[in-house]
Order: structure tokens, then sequence, then C-alpha cells
């Protein structure tokens, strides 16, 4: 078996005004070569946008980007003629492919909108690009974990173009449970939304982040009411 740990405060930072994020991976202008990804995943980041603002149109190619909002609205723009709002309990999916432009902007002028943004290497390149979007019972995650991402079709949560499994759990103080890795090879970065858990022997708190491969199983306890998201990868 083997770890890494990610300290909240560890994280690259960067205040723009209307933009507050936390880069776990390296990330515009945070550069850390011992951060480079995890396996298949390329960037978690952890925005907050201030009311009415977001980003303009850009283009991506070539990468699976998942957002997933934890309070707010955002509006979601993209050259395949997706006009979306996505909002707490929803989860997002561009598979950009060949290319693809989007922007992103908070759709309230009066609240702030915090979100997860990660990008997840594919595993077929310059396929056409796809939109997904679905909305999530949060009650199907209190005490279990709920599959939001899978790589089948006929599976739960919206579909990515990689061999990869993201789940969300909320859980109360002292549940514990295991979580059995889905295929051979792959590793999974555990990061701690709210609360503190433990992971193994490892204690994690609010943002932190753990990332553990090369075993077939962990054990997961909530030391204090928590939520998490698991994030399970190819270790390419």
């Amino acid at each position: 078996m083997k770890t890494v740990l990610h300290k909240s405060d560890t994280r690259g930072h960067a205040n723009h005004g209307w933009l507050d994020t936390h880069h776990t991976f390296s990330f515009a202008n945070y550069y850390n070569e011992e951060r480079m990804h995890f396996g298949a995943l390329r960037v978690l980041n952890d925005d907050f946008v201030d009311g009415g603002m977001g980003f303009g149109k850009h283009p991506h190619d070539n990468m699976e980007i998942i957002s997933i909002p934890l309070s707010g609205d955002l509006e979601h723009k993209d050259s395949m003629g997706n006009t979306t709002v996505i909002k707490q309990n929803d989860v997002q999916i561009m598979s950009a492919g060949t290319g693809v432009q989007h922007s992103e902007y908070n759709k309230n002028k009066g609240e702030k909108v915090n979100f997860f943004q990660l990008w997840i290497f594919p595993k077929v390149r310059d396929t056409e690009p796809r939109y997904d979007q679905k909305t999530f019972d949060p009650s199907e995650r209190i005490n279990k974990l709920q599959q939001i991402v899978s790589p089948v079709e006929t599976d739960s949560g919206v579909t990515i173009n990689q061999d990869a499994w993201l789940h969300l759990g909320n859980f109360e103080k002292d549940f514990s449970t295991n979580y059995a890795i889905k295929q051979k090879g792959n590793g999974v970065y555990v990061f701690v939304i709210e609360g503190d858990v433990t992971i193994n022997n490892q204690k994690l708190n609010k943002r932190d982040g753990f990332g553990i491969w090369e075993t077939d199983k962990f054990s997961i306890t909530a030391d204090s009411n928590s939520e998490i998201l698991l994030i399970e990868v190819p270790m390419i």
C-alpha cells in the first residue's frame, strides 16, 4: 500500500477578487512538481466565485471536466449548444474530446457559488465532445457512498471516458465503512468536504486530501459528522 497526504493549508491559493480558489494540484500560477496529478486525476480546484462573475468562454480538449456545486447556482454555456444551470446535488461532466469552448458564471448576483472542478485524463483521446448532467438525491448518501460518476452508461452516475468512479458520502459521527477498489491498478483520492475522518489509520480534516493505492480496499471512519468525495482513477 502507498499513500500521499495533502493537508488543506498546503494547497495552492489564488485570490483574484471575484474568484477565491485553492488548487490541490499544480494549476495556473501554482506549480509544485510533486503535485502534478494523482494518477489520471489532473486537477481538483475548490472555487468560490462572486455573484454575477465567472469564467468567460475558453477552450478545452482531451480532458474529462467534472463540476460539483456545493452551494449557489452555476450557469454553463458551451459550443455544443448547451445552456444549463447546475446547483447543489447536481453533477456535470463535459467530455472535451476533440475540442469544445465553454463559459461558467455565477447565476446569482447576491451570493457566492462554491464548486469543485476536477479534470481527469481521458481513456480514449480525440472523441466527439459530450455533455451530461444529473441531479442526485442527498438522502441516498447518508451513511453510505453514493456513486455519481462511472465509466459504464448503464451504471449510476454521469458517464466518464475513463475507468474512473466518483462517490459522495455524508456520514454521521462514528459511522464506519469500507471501500473496495473497483478496478485493479486503480487508486483513490479521498477529499474531505466537511468534518473529520480516518482512512485506515490516517486522520483527515476539512479540505484535506489523501491518496491511497496498491491496495484492494481501505476503511473509512467518521470522527465527526462528515462529507467526503472519493475519486477512483487509474494510476497512470
